[in-house]
């Protein structure tokens, strides 16, 4: 189906087509299995648009370098939604493996995590560590997502 489905609210992983990432799944793919402070390098203007560079407008994708995995603009450009609802303290008992994330919001409800820079935001706010999460009933033109599939 070409349909975007999101998954279930309760995992994820059940869906059989296209979906947004877990936010272990996004910082997974935007460490690429190094400990840099942005996705692909410890100097941000490298990898990424942001407040300080991007003369206060969007770019066109790829035009920055990639991270080690070939993934573009994952600290700037636009900061990516994600599966998960936003609870500050939910890493601080998750799983170790593969979590899910919550099922439910705190401390605001109906809020989704966002990942990664943005080009109207400062350096800080482009670092893989860095996460909000925003009202997923919010729009704004800093806003985008990677879609992501299940290996059947």
């Amino acid at each position: 189906s070409s349909r975007i489905k999101s998954g279930s609210e309760t995992d994820p992983y059940d869906c059989a087509g296209y979906r947004m990432p877990t936010e272990a799944e996004w910082e997974y793919a935007a460490r690429a299995g190094t400990e840099l402070q942005y996705a692909g390098s410890n100097s941000l203007g490298d990898v990424a648009w942001y407040g300080g560079n991007s003369g206060g407008k969007r770019h066109p994708v790829a035009s920055k370098d990639p991270n080690a995995w070939g993934l573009y603009d994952m600290s700037g450009n636009v900061r990516e939604w994600v599966h998960d609802r936003y609870a500050e303290s939910y890493y601080s008992s998750s799983p170790g493996s593969d979590p899910a994330g919550p099922t439910s919001s705190s401390p605001y409800p109906s809020s989704r995590v966002v990942r990664g820079g943005a080009w109207k935001f400062t350096a800080g706010y482009a670092r893989v560590a860095n996460r909000l999460g925003f009202s997923d009933t919010y729009r704004g033109n800093f806003l985008g997502v990677r879609l992501v599939r299940t290996v059947p």
